[in-house]
């Protein structure tokens, strides 16, 4: 996996924040088995009980299960996982706004940039 740290932002956070997109985008499928927390912690390079503060809070969530002596699995609960996108979308859109508006574009012109974005792309355009 690829992970990426900044500075200024708590690991374990960035860490839920990377498994939850990862989750949302497929990397990790409904019922799939997660790496163990050593080999988790091993590849992104942080300290095993970080990795663990990490998945505890994704169990709590309800993104992850942990069957006693089988590890921890990815939801296979379909509501959870469709307000995992929406949620993760709704933060890009926001996210896409926040950046246009520091450019100067109100409400109307972010819109018709995505609009017309979207058409282009649709026809090849883009």
């Amino acid at each position: 996996m690829d992970w990426n740290f900044k500075e200024g932002v708590p690991i374990y956070a960035q860490i839920i924040d990377q498994i939850r997109l990862m989750i949302a985008s497929g990397a990790f499928s409904p019922g799939d088995k997660l790496p163990s927390v050593r080999e988790l912690a091993v590849d992104a390079g942080v300290n095993p009980n970080t990795m663990q503060r990490a998945l505890a809070q994704l169990e709590r969530d309800g993104l992850l299960h942990a069957e006693r002596t089988r590890g921890r699995f990815v939801t296979e609960e379909e509501s959870t996982l469709k307000d995992l996108k929406e949620s993760l979308g709704k933060e890009c859109i926001r996210d896409l706004f926040v950046q246009l508006g520091r450019l100067g574009m109100n409400r109307e012109e972010i819109i018709d940039a995505v609009t017309n974005y979207e058409e282009e792309s649709t026809h090849g355009n883009a």
